[in-house]
C-alpha cells in the first residue's frame, strides 16, 4: 500500500520533469496558433492581391481584344487572336508623348514642392511653441476633413486673376498644399530626439541649418511616403486639370486620354488601352520603390 501511495504521489514530479525536459511540449500549441494565424493572414493578402490583379488583367485582356469581341456573350476572357489595334488607334489619335510629359513635370514639381513646403511648416510646428500654435494645427488637421471638390471654383476664379488658367502653374499651384503632408511630417519630427537639436544649436547651427542637414536627411523614410503619395496622387488627378486645361496642348494624360475616348464614343478596346497605359508609369513607380512606400508607412505613425 504504501509503494502505490509513494507511486501515485511522485506522478505529479514525474509530470513535471518530463514538461521541464521537453519544454517543445508547451510550446508546440503556440506555435501551431500561429502557424494557424499566418495561414489566414496569407489567405486574406492572397484574396486581396486577387480583388486587384482580376481589374487589370481583364483591362490588358480587353485591350488586348478585335474590338468587335469587347461586346460578345458569354464573355470570353481569350479572344480569337491577340492584337495591338486598341494601343495603336489610341496612340495615333492623340498626342500621348507630350501629355505624358505634362503629367510627369506637372506631378515631379508638385511632389517636390509638397515635400518642401510641408517639411518646413511641420518642422515649425513640432519644434517651435508660440501663441495660436494649437490653433494652427488644428486649423491644418480640419484642412484634411475639406473634399477638394469644395474648393474648385474658388481656385479656378483665383487662377483666372493671376492669370494661369492653361498654365503649369495653373496646375501645380493649387496642388501643393497638403494637410495630410503636414501631418505625416509632424508625427514623425516629434519622434526624433531633441538633444541632436539642442547638441547642433550649442554647435552654431541655425534652425534652417537642423532642419536641412539633420532633420531631414534622419526622415527619408517619410519623405519616402509623402513622395510616392503625392506622386500617384498628382498624376490620377483628373479633375482640377480637367477644369483649368482647355489647351490640348497642355492637358495631362487622364485628361487626354479621356478627350480620346470621347473622339472615339464606347470602344472598349481601346478605353482599356488607354487605361493601361495611363497606369503603366504608376505600376513601374511602385515595382521600384515599394519597400520605399512599405518603411515609410511603418515609420511615419499612419497606422495609428
Amino acid at each position: 500500500m504504501a509503494s502505490q501511495v509513494g507511486q501515485v504521489g511522485a506522478a505529479p514530479g514525474v509530470g513535471l520533469d518530463v514538461v521541464r525536459a521537453n519544454p517543445a511540449a508547451t510550446t508546440a500549441p503556440k506555435e501551431r496558433g500561429g502557424r494557424l494565424g499566418d495561414r489566414i493572414a496569407l489567405g486574406v493578402l492572397i484574396l486581396f492581391a486577387a480583388l486587384w490583379f482580376v481589374p487589370l488583367a481583364w483591362a490588358v485582356a480587353t485591350a488586348l481584344k478585335p474590338e468587335a469581341e469587347t461586346t460578345d456573350v458569354p464573355v470570353e476572357w481569350i479572344a480569337s487572336r491577340v492584337t495591338l489595334d486598341a494601343f495603336q488607334s489610341v496612340l495615333s489619335a492623340g498626342n500621348l508623348p507630350r501629355w505624358y510629359f505634362n503629367s510627369a513635370l506637372t506631378s515631379l514639381a508638385i511632389t517636390a514642392i509638397t515635400v518642401l513646403l510641408a517639411s518646413l511648416a511641420a518642422f515649425g510646428l513640432s519644434r517651435t511653441r508660440f501663441r495660436g500654435h494649437n490653433l494652427i494645427f488644428g486649423l491644418i488637421l480640419a484642412g484634411i476633413m475639406v473634399p477638394g471638390q469644395i474648393l474648385i471654383v474658388p481656385l479656378f476664379t483665383e487662377m483666372q486673376a493671376f492669370r494661369m488658367v492653361d498654365t503649369y502653374w495653373g496646375i501645380i499651384l493649387p496642388q501643393v498644399a497638403s494637410p495630410v503632408a503636414v501631418f505625416i511630417f509632424k508625427q514623425f519630427f516629434d519622434g526624433i530626439p531633441r538633444d541632436l537639436e539642442e547638441a547642433a544649436t550649442i554647435d552654431g547651427a541655425s534652425r534652417l541649418r537642423v532642419y536641412w542637414q539633420i532633420w531631414m536627411p534622419l526622415s527619408r523614410s517619410a519623405i519616402a511616403a509623402v513622395s510616392i503619395f503625392t506622386f500617384v496622387a498628382a498624376w490620377n488627378n483628373f479633375l482640377w486639370p480637367f477644369i483649368v486645361i482647355t489647351d490640348p496642348d497642355m492637358m495631362t494624360l487622364p485628361v487626354g486620354l479621356s478627350q480620346v475616348q470621347t473622339a472615339y464614343g464606347i470602344r472598349y478596346a481601346q478605353i482599356m488601352a488607354s487605361a493601361v497605359l495611363g497606369g503603366l508609369p504608376l505600376l513601374v513607380v511602385f515595382l521600384f520603390f515599394q519597400r520605399q512606400i512599405v518603411q515609410g508607412i511603418a515609420g511615419t505613425g499612419i497606422k495609428g
